[in-house]
């Protein structure tokens, strides 16, 4: 015998009802969500080479979700069927999985639950990672993070060197109070040594065995001994009255 009384199913089977009814309408005269209607119907288009791949991303996207929003409107639309099935057959209100009542306050609610609020089923949320991040790893093994240390080329140095040729901000959004001019802006962390600990170890080199040291006059080294952080003498080969060295 249920547990419900009589007016109390009558309400709830009218509740029932008119969700039925409310969801075939949007089976009906949703057109499906636009799935009837193919990609190039959409686009007017009869290939997609020529598309950005944005552009098909969009179409993508808006794709899987009319996907959803239909399964959505058909798992309705089952429970709300099996919920009056329940009632003409006697056995509405009842939890599937511990056969207890369910509250008339909950079903009040949500006429077409079958679960009482303990064996509701939970979605849990995964936080496994893919098995291959175990042996995949970023490009050049690092992130562009600063906290890393890390003295090879990685994805800072990338974005250095694609911030040197400019970038949106603007010289009122710089850091200092006292820069007018776009020539005067900071590269971030552009004292960050690139691929290197100490400064001479980029025009520092050996040959292939390490038997000869030699220096390459680079930029980095005429400004290295600029700077007065080098002797000419360093480099056995070097002209003192070289003019690249005042």
């Amino acid at each position: 015998m249920s547990h419900l009384t009589q007016e109390q199913l009558d309400i709830l089977q009218q509740k029932l009802m008119d969700q039925k009814v409310e969801l075939e309408r949007r089976m009906i005269y949703n057109d499906q969500h636009g799935l009837g209607e193919s990609e190039r119907d959409s686009t007017g288009e009869l290939s997609h080479i020529d598309n950005h791949p944005g552009d098909l991303a969009t179409e993508l996207y808006e794709r899987e979700k009319d996907l959803a929003l239909q399964d959505r409107v058909d798992l309705e639309l089952q429970r709300v069927i099996f919920s009056l099935e329940a009632i003409h057959h006697g056995r509405y209100g009842v939890c599937l999985t511990c056969g207890q009542p369910i509250p008339y306050e909950r079903l009040e609610a949500l006429p077409d639950t079958q679960y009482c609020v303990k064996d509701t089923p939970r979605e849990n949320l995964s936080y496994n990672r893919p098995i291959e991040e175990e042996v995949l790893a970023p490009a050049f093994g690092k992130s562009s993070m600063d906290e890393h240390e890390y003295s090879a080329f990685d994805g800072e140095d990338a974005w250095q060197i694609v911030e040197s040729w400019g970038t949106s901000n603007t010289p009122a959004m710089a850091e200092g109070n006292d820069i007018d001019s776009y020539n005067e802006m900071d590269i971030e962390n552009g004292d960050d040594h690139g691929g290197f600990v100490e400064v001479y170890e980029n025009f520092v080199a050996t040959n292939i065995d390490g038997s000869e040291v030699f220096i390459v006059r680079s930029p980095q080294y005429v400004d290295y001994l600029n700077r007065g952080e080098g002797n000419y003498l360093l480099d056995p080969n070097g002209d003192p009255d070289d003019e690249s060295f005042s």
